[in-house]
């Protein structure tokens, strides 16, 4: 899978709480939940991810609460992809349970800025800012995490590994 589009750059210790404020952990509705993604962070966010749907942070990006509400509402915002310098491990997890990519690689977040036109390749572990012309190499997903990506997460995916067994 190649994900090409323009980079949104935000800074260290993203937590869950600006993600998505905890006013709204009330609704389980992906459109609302999108509708407030980051705004006590960036209120012009909602504008910048109509063309741009890369998110490059820092590091201990998603720390906090451990809510699922955080990378749903990233990705129901329409975001494709989170590179960080460094992820708290429960919402990396929750993350990819959702079928959200996120890459830890340290160099490629520094190196990244806000607007790059980036092309990042799933599967061969490539990272490329079209902008600059640098390359990063990461390690590719295994084969099952890449399959639960591609199925839009573990409910979709274990409901498709469901319906081949019928």
């Amino acid at each position: 899978m190649v994900i090409k589009d323009k980079s949104i750059k935000y800074g260290n210790n993203v937590d869950t709480d600006v993600i998505i404020p905890a006013r709204y952990l009330n609704t389980s509705s992906e459109s609302e939940l999108a509708a407030h993604c980051f705004e006590d962070l960036d209120k012009d966010f909602q504008q910048k991810s109509i063309n741009r749907k890369i998110i490059i942070a820092g590091e201990n990006f998603g720390c906090g609460s451990s809510r699922e509400h955080a990378p749903i509402s990233i990705k129901s915002s329409g975001i494709k992809l989170i590179i960080a310098e460094s992820f708290a491990r429960i919402f990396f997890r929750n993350a990819i349970n959702i079928g959200l990519p996120v890459i830890a690689h340290p160099e490629a977040a520094k190196n990244i800025k806000d607007g790059d036109d980036l092309e990042i390749d799933l599967d061969n572990g490539v990272i490329k800012d079209i902008t600059t012309g640098k390359e990063f190499k990461t390690n590719p997903f295994p084969e099952f995490i890449q399959k639960l990506i591609k199925n839009g997460g573990y409910v979709n995916f274990v409901k498709a590994e469901t319906s081949k067994e019928s």
